[in-house]
């Protein structure tokens, strides 16, 4: 398998209420709005790395409970082929889609599903 390297990994915040989570994150904890659409994406103004994802409510099925940023659209690839060849569970195919990411969902062994992603 070709090397993946994580960059960062991002947690999602379920999406009920963007509007409160947005007034929560940036005025209780001082996090700065990085994108609005199609996901709220939250990050610290003294270390960008370190983020929040809320997608809205209905979004996503299955919804991922976090994103691994690999680095580059070539690790994606990879991780989704090492992924199909242990047998996990795709639950949202290898795409690119239209704000800038190639991604898919994959299931972990103890079924969570995790948004292995790169920006492209």
């Amino acid at each position: 398998m070709d090397t993946v390297s994580v960059t960062r990994i991002v947690p999602y915040a379920d999406g009920t209420d963007v509007a409160g989570s947005r007034d929560f994150y940036v005025e209780v904890l001082g996090l700065r709005v990085a994108m609005d659409d199609p996901v709220l994406g939250l990050t610290s103004p003294a270390n960008p790395t370190a983020q929040v994802i809320i997608p809205p409510a209905g979004m996503e099925n299955p919804q991922p409970r976090f994103g691994v940023d690999v680095g580059d659209p070539a690790a994606v690839d990879a991780a989704h082929a090492a992924a199909v060849e242990r047998g996990l569970r795709v639950v949202y195919p290898l795409t690119d889609e239209p704000w800038g990411v190639r991604r898919f969902f994959v299931e972990d062994p103890g079924s969570t599903v995790i948004n292995v992603l790169a920006h492209r």
